[in-house]
């Protein structure tokens, strides 16, 4: 079981919490997610790691109360305990020889991309951040994308905070501006970062996104997590969750991950392999009280 530690409301939907997990947080690099479940009855999901802390061996998750797990997760509170909390999986991002690097976030997308621009911070190279939200109701984490960035541009689609307008627009009037960056990173919605990576393409300037597939058991086993990549299959979480923006099949990652919608919202459904898997062992325990 991992306690929950701190909890913290960042806006109406988007809830952070601190969990204890000392080895998740002794190994965990920016870029690497977490699997939680909450309950035996629970479905896994995967969260990226928002931060770690290696010393007080905490994790620190931020996630939107979208479907059922997500909304049941937000409802435990400070010395709770999940059930599972698998990680870190995946692979880091790569921060290594990167110089100048602009680093875009949407939505409660920044809560993955804050990690990036972190790490490439420490790392040396200068950091340009874009965050950009519907409004300014929903900011999240300026405070902290600041500290990790030379520069941070805050965008919303109705102009009420921050510079009005989209996140691709901005990266477009900096690089119009002159700036020079050899790797942009989105994370963010799917169709923001497929425009994102159109931004960069004729520029020639790597460009990384970081994918969230339908994802089942986090080892490229169930292969759930598939996407097509330059041509060829990859599984987002053995392969990446980091890929090359340019050679992703954006509209069929689309395709997929709107498939399970309804299961999504649906919490009144018993797994039917953890059923008769409960039955089975009622069953063994009755025959062993029976000798």
């Amino acid at each position: 079981m991992y306690r929950i530690v701190a909890k913290k409301q960042l806006n109406s939907a988007v809830t952070l919490m601190e969990v204890e997990a000392p080895y998740i947080a002794s190994k965990a690099r920016a870029g690497q997610f977490i699997i939680f479940r909450i309950d035996k009855y629970g479905e896994r999901v995967p969260l990226t790691i928002a931060d770690h802390d290696a010393e007080r061996g905490t994790v620190t998750i931020i996630f939107q109360a979208v479907g059922s797990s997500t909304k049941a997760l937000a409802q435990l509170n400070e010395g709770d305990e999940i059930l599972d909390f698998v990680g870190p999986l995946g692979n880091a991002t790569d921060i290594e020889g990167y110089k100048n690097v602009c680093v875009v976030g949407g939505g409660v997308g920044c809560a993955i991309a804050y990690p990036s621009a972190k790490a490439l911070h420490a790392a040396g190279a200068h950091v340009d951040m874009i965050a950009g939200f519907r409004n300014k109701d929903i900011v999240i984490l300026e405070e902290e994308m600041r500290a990790v960035s030379d520069h941070l541009y805050i965008t919303t689609d109705d102009g009420s905070y921050g510079e009005q307008g989209f996140v691709t627009n901005k990266l477009q009037s900096l690089i119009d501006a002159g700036n020079q960056y050899d790797l942009v990173i989105a994370i963010g919605p799917i169709p923001m970062m497929k425009f994102l990576a159109e931004v960069t393409r004729p520029y020639g300037i790597k460009t990384l996104v970081s994918l969230n597939p339908i994802m089942i058991d986090g080892t490229g086993m169930c292969g759930g997590c598939r996407v097509t990549v330059g041509g060829k299959i990859r599984f987002a979480c053995v392969d990446g969750p980091d890929f090359d923006g340019h050679e992703v099949d954006f509209d069929e990652l689309m395709r997929r991950n709107s498939y399970y919608k309804e299961q999504e919202h649906a919490r009144d459904h018993e797994c039917r392999i953890i059923k008769m898997g409960d039955a089975a062992i009622s069953a063994e325990s009755g025959k062993k009280e029976g000798q």
